[in-house]
C-alpha cells in the first residue's frame, strides 16, 4: 500500500511539472517543455539578452534596462528608500514625486548598486570535494568557507567582476554568478507615493489593485549614461488575455524543497517571532509618524517594509496552519524517502535533529546577530566597522563572507553612504528593540542586562546616541583606515558597545553556522535522491539570484465572482470615489486634475499564473518577442503561500500594465522624452 501511495505522490509532482511551477535558473531552463505546452522556442540569443538585461537592486528587488542608453526600471517601493535619501524636509520627492527634464537634472543616488548577471559557472565538484566525509561540521564549514572564498577571489581577480558563489539545492549545487557592478545610478522619475501605493496596506496582497508602482533610474560609467545593447523594447500594446509571459527577476527566498521537520520548525518557532517583533515594529514607526510631518518623512522609509514584511509573513504563517499544506509537504516526503534508509544514514532524521537544538538557539541569533534587539543604522555602521578591524588582517577564507575581498567594495560602497542620518530617529528606533527584547526576554535576562548596563533604557538610548560621531562619513573614514589601532582607541560609544555585543553574537553565530552545515549536508543527501528521480526537473529554491518564470495572463473566481485579468483607470476612479477619496484610497492631486487626459478603458493592472516571490518586486513582464509589456509589483494573498507549495489556483502575480505607464507619462506627467526614449523614438 505504501508502495502504491508513494507513486501516487511522485506522479503529482511529475505531472505538476506541466503546470506554470518553477523558478529558473538561466542554466537550466525548461526548454523542452514551453515547446510542448506553449509551442514557443527558448533560443540561446533570447536567453542571452534576457539575462544582460535583467537587474538585481542590491537592496532587495529587481529591475531592467529599457533603452540602450542605461534607463532602468524597477518599482517605486523598490526605489523609495533612494527617493527618500533624495528627499529633503523642503521638498519630499516621496510625496510629490520628481521628473528629470534632462540628462543633467537626473539625481546622483547615494548608495544604491545594481548588479547585472554576466555569466554562470558550475563549481559544485570543487566545492564538494573540499569537504571530506569524515569531518565534522566546524571542521567541514571552515572547509567550504575556504574553497568558496578562494573560488569567488580567483574569479574577481580574473574578470574583474563581482563574483558571488550561489547554494542550489540546499547544498547539493553550487554556481559561481559573474556580475557587472553599477554604483554610478540616477533618479530619472518616480511618480507621488499615493498612485504608487493607492490604497495602502488595506489593499496590499490583494486584487484587484491599481498602483503606477514603477520609477526610472539610470546607470552612468565614467560619467556620462551606460552603454545598454541589451534590453527590453516597450509593447505598445502590452498583454492580453490567456496570453504566454516571462518574469525575469531575482526572487528572494523560498521553502519548496524543506522537510517537513524545518516547514514545522518555521510555523512553530520562526514565524511567530518574527510576526511578532514586525508587529512590534510596526506599531513603533506609526506612533512616530504621527508626531509631525519631518518625522512621518523619515518613517515611511522602513514603515512600508515592515509592514509588507508583516503581511507577508503573516500568509505564510497561515499557509503553514492548512492541514492540507502540511499534508501534501508530508505526502511528498514520504514519496521520495527510501525504503531502506539506515538511521544512521537518514538526511531527514539528522535535518529534524539540527531543529530541535536551533529551537534554543535560532532567536537568540536573530536577536543578537541580525540584531533585531538594537535596530540602528548606526549600530550597523559601528558593527561592520569594529568586525573590519578584525576580519581585514585575517587570510580571505578565514574572514566571515560578507568581509572577503569580491564582497569589500560593496560594502564600504554602503558604509560611507554620505545619505544623511537623523539621531533622533536613531534613539527612537534604538529605544524600541530594546524594549522589543526586554518584553521577549525579560528583564532580568542576562544579555539585555549588560547591554544596558543596569540604566534605563530612555538613559542609555540617549547616551549611545549622544556619544557617537558615526553620522560623520569622514570618521567612519578614519576608523575604517585607522584599523584595530584606531577602533581599540576610539571612545566612540557605538563602537564601544558594538564590541561588548559581538562577545555574545559571534559565538551564537558560530554556533548556528555549524548547525546550518549539519543541513547543507543533509539537505546535498537529499537532493541526490530527488535528482535520482526527477534529475532537475524541478527548479532549487529561489536565492535571491536571477531567475525566468512564466505563466498566462489569466483573470480567476473569488467567492462565486469573476475578476478579469486586468483593471482599468475608470475603476481605479470609481474605487476612490467609493472611497470617498479617504486615506489611502485618495489620489493625488495631479491625477484627480487629470482624470479627462486619460483614457479610462485603458488597462492598469494585470494579473497572470507566472511564479513569483519576494524579490520579484521589478521584475520585467515579457512576451513571446522578449518586450516589457508590464512590471511585476506584488501577490495576491491567495499566492502567499508560494514560498512551500506552487499553486495557479487563485494565486496570481500582479503587474503594471506597460500602456498604463505610457499613457500617465505622456498625458499627466508631460515626460514625452522619456516616452520617446521608452519607444524608441
Amino acid at each position: 500500500m505504501k508502495r502504491i501511495f508513494s507513486l501516487i505522490v511522485v506522479s503529482f509532482f511529475v505531472g505538476s511539472l506541466h503546470a506554470d511551477e518553477g523558478m529558473w535558473v538561466l542554466n537550466n531552463l525548461p526548454k523542452d517543455l514551453l515547446k510542448k505546452k506553449y509551442d514557443f522556442d527558448l533560443t540561446d540569443a533570447w536567453r542571452e539578452r534576457v539575462m544582460k538585461a535583467s537587474i538585481r537592486f542590491n537592496n532587495g528587488g529587481s529591475g531592467s534596462f529599457v533603452s540602450p542608453n542605461g534607463l532602468a526600471i524597477t518599482n517605486h517601493h523598490i526605489g523609495s528608500d533612494l527617493i527618500q535619501k533624495l528627499s529633503t524636509k523642503d521638498k519630499d520627492l516621496h510625496k510629490h514625486g520628481f521628473l528629470a527634464k534632462t540628462i543633467e537634472d537626473e539625481l546622483k543616488c547615494p548608495d544604491l548598486e545594481l548588479n547585472v548577471l554576466q555569466e554562470i559557472v558550475d563549481v559544485t565538484k570543487d566545492v564538494q570535494n573540499a569537504v571530506k566525509p569524515d569531518m565534522k561540521p566546524a571542521a567541514a564549514l571552515a572547509a567550504r568557507k575556504a574553497i568558496m572564498a578562494k573560488i569567488a577571489k580567483d574569479s574577481l581577480a580574473k574578470t574583474g567582476l563581482r563574483s558571488d558563489i550561489v547554494t542550489l539545492y540546499h547544498g547539493a549545487q553550487y554556481h559561481l554568478y559573474r556580475y557587472k557592478k553599477y554604483t554610478d545610478v540616477r533618479l530619472v522619475m518616480a511618480p507621488e507615493y499615493q498612485i504608487a501605493f493607492f490604497g495602502g496596506d488595506s489593499d496590499n496582497f490583494e486584487y484587484p489593485r491599481y498602483n503606477l508602482d514603477i520609477c526610472f533610474f539610470r546607470v552612468y560609467e565614467n560619467g556620462r549614461p551606460a552603454a545598454t545593447p541589451d534590453y527590453f523594447k516597450f509593447s505598445p500594446t502590452g498583454p492580453k488575455a490567456d496570453e504566454l509571459v516571462f518574469v525575469s527577476g531575482h526572487p528572494g527566498t523560498t521553502n519548496r524543497l524543506e522537510t517537513l521537520a524545518r516547514l514545522e520548525h518555521r510555523r512553530d518557532v520562526l514565524l511567530p517571532y518574527n510576526l511578532q517583533m514586525l508587529r512590534y515594529r510596526e506599531a513603533l514607526l506609526s506612533q512616530y509618524a504621527e508626531k509631525g510631518a519631518e518625522q512621518r518623512r523619515l518613517a515611511q522609509r522602513d514603515l512600508f517594509p515592515v509592514a509588507n514584511a508583516r503581511k507577508a509573513l503573516t500568509g505564510q504563517y497561515h499557509g503553514l496552519l492548512d492541514p492540507a499544506i502540511m499534508k501534501q509537504k508530508r505526502a511528498a516526503e514520504v514519496a521520495l524517502r527510501p525504503d531502506n534508509l539506515k538511521p544512521e544514514d537518514d538526511p531527514w532524521q539528522r535535518i529534524a535533529a539540527a531543529q530541535e537544538k536551533l529551537r534554543t538557539l535560532e532567536v537568540a541569533y536573530y536577536v543578537l546577530e541580525r540584531g533585531d534587539a538594537i535596530d540602528s543604522r548606526l549600530f550597523r555602521i559601528a558593527r561592520h566597522l569594529t568586525r573590519l578591524a578584525y576580519e581585514l588582517p585575517k587570510p580571505d577564507a578565514e574572514r566571515l563572507p560578507e568581509y572577503r575581498s569580491t564582497a569589500l567594495e560593496s560594502l564600504k560602497f554602503q558604509l560611507f553612504s554620505p545619505a544623511p542620518i537623523s539621531k533622533e530617529y536613531e534613539q527612537m528606533k534604538i529605544a524600541g528593540s530594546l524594549y522589543f527584547a526586554a518584553e521577549k526576554f525579560g528583564a532580568d535576562d542576562d544579555f539585555l542586562r549588560s547591554a544596558l548596563g543596569r540604566k534605563a533604557i530612555p538613559q542609555r538610548t540617549r547616551e549611545l546616541i549622544a556619544g557617537t560621531k558615526l553620522d560623520d562619513v569622514a570618521e567612519r573614514k578614519r576608523l575604517f583606515e585607522g584599523g584595530q589601532k584606531a577602533i581599540e582607541a576610539s571612545d566612540d560609544s557605538l563602537i564601544q558597545f558594538a564590541l561588548d555585543w559581538d562577545i555574545n553574537a559571534l559565538a551564537i553565530r558560530q554556533k548556528f553556522d555549524e548547525l546550518d552545515e549539519v543541513q547543507a549536508q543533509a539537505y546535498a543527501d537529499i537532493a541526490k535522491i530527488r535528482f535520482k528521480k526527477l534529475g532537475t526537473s524541478i527548479a532549487p529554491d529561489a536565492t535571491f539570484t536571477l531567475r525566468l518564470a512564466f505563466g498566462t495572463v489569466q483573470g480567476y473566481e473569488v467567492d462565486g465572482v469573476k475578476l478579469g485579468h486586468a483593471t482599468t483607470f475608470a475603476q481605479m476612479y470609481a474605487r476612490a470615489k467609493e472611497q470617498e477619496h479617504h486615506h489611502p484610497f485618495d489620489l493625488p492631486k495631479r491625477w484627480l486634475d487629470g482624470q479627462k487626459k486619460l483614457v479610462g478603458a485603458t488597462p492598469f493592472n494585470f494579473v497572470s499564473t507566472a511564479d513569483t516571490i519576494g524579490g520579484n518586486s521589478g521584475s520585467p513582464v515579457l512576451n513571446r518577442a522578449g518586450e516589457f509589456v508590464g512590471i511585476n509589483f506584488d501577490r495576491n494573498r491567495h499566492g502567499l503561500v508560494r514560498n512551500f507549495v506552487y499553486t495557479d489556483f487563485q494565486a496570481r502575480h500582479i503587474s503594471v500594465h506597460s500602456r498604463a505607464i505610457v499613457e500617465s507619462l505622456q498625458n499627466l506627467y508631460a515626460a514625452q522624452g522619456l516616452v520617446n526614449e521608452l519607444m524608441g523614438k
